[in-house]
């Protein structure tokens, strides 16, 4: 039976699950506030077994023609001069590629098989026992057999379904702008820690501009979401005491058009869906830094629609949560760490972890570093599906 779906979210898990289930012959609608797919953010990268979903999906091949190609990225102290590195391996994986471009590949390969909305939004959700009723801001309102919330750690779905009170702060807010690359980075980066902040700076396939990271711990306050001067100031604050080149950085911040700004944060539900309603993706588990969160959102999708192909919705709902638990939880549980790593709280913890990569990224520890940074990775071979193929 041909099913009416409606995913809320355009970014990564949404139309990936859009693209599984318009090839099933479902009528699939994509509603997403922006206003067009997104164009900026970090990089995110691929390893071990997600390689395998990849294929699958028929994107590999065109993720790699557009992988950035990071290389090791330095870190240095306030003066600039070298302390240590993180090699490639720890933060770009096998196959590393920009968000906005990982975006542009999947609205493009679900395109053909779903309508997308740009510039909406949900507003109510009315579940009967045959469909749902689903209220816009903007669009006239519209039954449909499922909705699945695909729509990031602010969901609105998972608002008008289970309520708030589900994200827990992890105790740090990261930021991310373009800046013009005036630091001579060529597929690399620099990083610099002070006590409760990092900075970084990368420049891949486009060497003209670098990408600035900014990450720092603090407890959950008030910063204003969607207010972006509100934004800059706080950032503006906490890095004011930061040496090398951050007061630069810092200016160049003032007249960034490109902010994104953000608390890490993890979700954590007793059950993923209610009803004819279910929660994909961030929406649904937020992990945080480190945690496979694209990964884990295009798997989740495969595996919802490869559930939804032979099984009843109710059926399928309690089968997705069965599998990706396991591996979400795990994720979980090591990015709650990955902060202190990310950002060490004093001196002293600056010196022994720049020490620790020294040690790591020597010949003859670059198998051990390899293996520790795919381990987190391992969530087993995609479940064998019957689902269409897929071709790139």
């Amino acid at each position: 039976m041909t099913r009416s779906v409606l995913i809320s979210g355009a970014g990564i898990a949404g139309p990936s699950l859009a693209s599984w289930l318009g090839r099933l012959g479902d009528h699939v609608t994509v509603v997403e506030q922006a206003a067009g797919p997104r164009t900026s953010g970090s990089a995110v990268d691929f390893r071990g077994d997600q390689l395998a979903l990849l294929t699958r999906m028929g994107v590999l091949e065109k993720i790699r023609a557009r992988q950035t190609g990071m290389g090791d990225q330095v870190i240095v102290d306030a003066a600039g001069r070298r302390r240590s590195a993180y090699p490639a391996a720890v933060f770009s994986g096998e196959v590393e590629i920009d968000r906005a471009d990982l975006a542009e590949i999947l609205h493009d390969h679900s395109a053909p098989y779903a309508e997308y909305v740009f510039g909406d939004r949900i507003t109510g959700l009315a579940q009967h026992a045959d469909g749902v009723d689903v209220t816009f801001a903007r669009g006239a309102a519209r039954r449909y057999d499922l909705v699945v919330g695909a729509d990031g750690l602010h969901s609105g779905v998972r608002t008008l379904t289970f309520g708030d009170g589900f994200r827990h702060h992890l105790g740090y807010y990261a930021a991310a702008f373009a800046v013009p690359n005036t630091f001579g980075l060529d597929h690399s980066g620099v990083i610099h820690n002070a006590p409760g902040r990092c900075v970084g700076v990368a420049s891949a396939r486009d060497t003209s501009q670098a990408i600035v990271t900014l990450m720092f711990a603090a407890p959950e306050e008030a910063y204003g979401r969607g207010d972006v001067d509100a934004q800059k100031s706080l950032l503006a604050k906490h890095f004011a005491d930061v040496g090398w080149r951050t007061p630069e950085l810092l200016a160049a911040l003032r007249d960034a058009e490109d902010l994104y700004f953000a608390p890490l944060s993890q979700i954590h539900l007793d059950r993923w869906s209610s009803g004819r309603v279910v929660l994909l993706g961030d929406a649904a588990w937020c992990a945080g830094p480190g945690g496979n969160g694209t990964g884990h959102a295009m798997l989740g999708a495969y595996t919802l629609a490869g559930e939804l192909a032979s099984a009843d919705h109710e059926t399928a709902f309690a089968r997705y949560e069965e599998i990706m638990r396991p591996p979400v939880e795990k994720s979980q549980k090591f990015a709650a760490g990955a902060g202190k790593f990310l950002v060490p709280p004093t001196e002293g913890r600056i010196r022994r972890r720049n020490a620790t990569y020294r040690l790591l990224s020597s010949r003859p520890m670059t198998g051990v570093l390899s293996w520790l940074s795919s381990r987190t990775a391992k969530t087993g071979e995609p479940t064998d599906y019957p689902l269409p193929a897929v071709t790139g």
